[in-house]
């Protein structure tokens, strides 16, 4: 099950990621030799073909206002302006034949584009 750690007094509903998606950060994070503290910073940021794109990296800057998302032994950290726009969407890792990635479902997207990592607002 995935628990979100929000500031005190918001009121956002929850950013979660799939089981598949916590294995597969779980193991990225273990291939990497200095892997203390690390976790997967999901951001949203202006760009991509419909006005915004999400961005996966590793971190291990913690900030006080981020959110940290927990599932299994896997920790994702989102800051509160993109967590406006990720607000009940799920992160998924999809392993398919034309190759393996992170998406996100976000109910708030209008549309997509094909490849999942940019999208545009209603």
């Amino acid at each position: 099950m995935t628990q979100s750690t929000l500031p005190a007094g918001t009121d956002i509903p929850a950013f979660s990621m799939s089981a598949s998606a916590a294995a597969r950060i779980v193991d990225i994070i273990s291939q990497q030799p200095d892997n203390a503290g690390l976790a997967l910073r999901v951001s949203v940021e202006a760009g991509g073909c419909n006005g915004f794109q999400y961005q996966f990296r590793l971190d291990r800057e913690r900030r006080d206002d981020d959110i940290l998302i927990k599932r299994d032994s896997a920790e994702v950290l989102v800051d509160p302006v993109s967590m406006d726009l990720l607000a009940g969407a799920e992160l998924e890792f999809v392993d398919k034949l034309m190759g393996a990635h992170f998406t996100i479902s976000n109910p708030n997207a209008a549309t997509s584009c094909g490849c999942g990592t940019s999208f545009s607002l209603a």
